[in-house]
């Protein structure tokens, strides 16, 4: 069944799963949710004024929103750094549903949301290589399949958007199994960020050799989590007991 379009209330777009029976993004606001989670959080805006070029690795193409932002910052602030933006989405929506997100109040440039019809448009199972824009050296490898069957080459992503359905729903993504080979797929400063804290998320992190974080969470969301290969990248962050939480998921503590 096609997912439906709601309007988040920033006025951003969102879809409903009926097979997963979630939001994809925070009924409270789909761009806000992001934009706090995946670029201000994990410190990725302040990492492009400084960065020569940069790799995101991003569990849940969705609604193409991340990637939409993503480029509307680069925009913003003029760069025009290599950019490799890695993404993975078993459940790709039609042109026609895709015609139907609005996300240009959230956009400096708001004519960069007429693109994503046309990405949609043209994906075809395995991997598909997008080069949407002209002016700019930014490359969409977008992956259309299960996580399971991704298996990229030389692939060291500086983030990763950890954007999956929850772990309640969407439990293969929420495993030490996944998180491991998140990692093979990390430069050894890599930072994860995810709107999620449940803590058997966290401990199956730990569990595969990821430092964890917490940090404020989007739109009345108490925590969501940020972690990391290197301790210093967590700096800033409330560090949880990562030992403690990987003994736990491993005994079964959380099933």
């Amino acid at each position: 069944m096609t997912p439906t379009v709601h309007q988040t209330k920033d006025g951003s777009s969102t879809l409903y799963s009926d097979t997963f029976e979630q939001f994809y993004h925070n009924p409270n606001g789909a761009a806000s949710e992001s934009l706090h989670v995946f670029f201000e959080t994990p410190g990725l805006i302040s990492t492009l004024d400084k960065a020569n070029s940069l790799t995101i690795l991003e569990i849940g193409f969705g609604t193409g929103l991340n990637f939409l932002l993503l480029l509307d910052i680069l925009k913003q602030k003029k760069l025009n750094i290599p950019v490799e933006f890695w993404s993975i989405e078993a459940f790709p929506v039609d042109r026609a549903t895709a015609s139907g997100f609005d996300f240009k109040k959230h956009l400096n440039h708001p004519e960069l949301n007429d693109m994503l019809p046309g990405i949609f448009d043209g994906i075809q199972p395995g991997l598909n290589e997008i080069q949407p824009l002209k002016d700019m050296d930014v490359t969409l490898h977008l992956f259309y399949g299960r996580f399971g069957d991704f298996s990229p080459q030389n692939l060291q992503a500086d983030f990763i958007f950890h954007d999956p359905f929850s772990p309640e729903v969407n439990e293969e993504l929420w495993t030490a199994d996944t998180f491991t080979k998140l990692a093979s797929y990390s430069s050894n400063q890599a930072v994860l960020a995810t709107y999620c804290a449940a803590s058997k998320a966290r401990g199956a992190m730990c569990a595969s050799g990821w430092k964890v974080a917490r940090s404020q969470g989007a739109l009345g969301k108490r925590e969501m989590t940020v972690a990391s290969l290197s301790p210093k990248m967590l700096k800033n962050f409330k560090r949880v007991n990562e030992e403690r939480l990987a003994g736990r998921y491993q005994s079964g503590d959380f099933d």
